[in-house]
């Protein structure tokens, strides 16, 4: 309601959809820090910008990553459910006014294409991924003993 029927209202929703997702993951991975890995990081002479850059950040990667694969689907399910219920333009919209003249083939074909923004953003995240987590093994690869 605050920020009317326009483009606003959808990136405020999906923005607030990923916001929470990923803060919370974020925070859960900075949780989940061993306190051993933080005596000795401390024992080694760390102090609280090396602990964050080599200890808290790399933890909590993969939390973030995590949920961005998560979030950014629901966000911009979000953002087409706002058009949706509330708009004048837009793929929500074109579905709704397709469902109300029983035009099939554009609903499907809306479905398609959403399917297929939300498959590319993924695939975007995990390049991210990919490039930011270089420490990770790949998939298919063991580590040897």
């Amino acid at each position: 309601m605050w920020f009317g029927l326009g483009i606003w209202s959808k990136v405020a929703l999906a923005v607030t959809l990923v916001f929470f997702i990923v803060f919370f993951n974020v925070y859960q991975g900075v949780r989940e820090v061993s306190p051993t890995l933080l005596d000795n990081a401390r024992m080694l002479g760390a102090r609280k910008r090396q602990l964050l850059r080599h200890v808290y950040l790399p933890s909590a990667t993969s939390w973030v990553f995590s949920s961005l694969h998560t979030s950014v689907g629901l966000a911009f399910v979000g953002a087409v459910v706002g058009e949706y219920l509330g708009s004048a333009s837009g793929v929500g919209y074109l579905i709704l006014q397709a469902e109300g003249t029983f035009d099939v083939n554009t609903v499907f074909a809306g479905i398609v294409v959403l399917t297929a923004f939300a498959l590319v953003l993924d695939y975007i995240v995990g390049i991210g991924e990919k490039r930011l987590m270089k420490w990770q093994p790949k998939s298919g690869e063991t580590e040897k003993q």
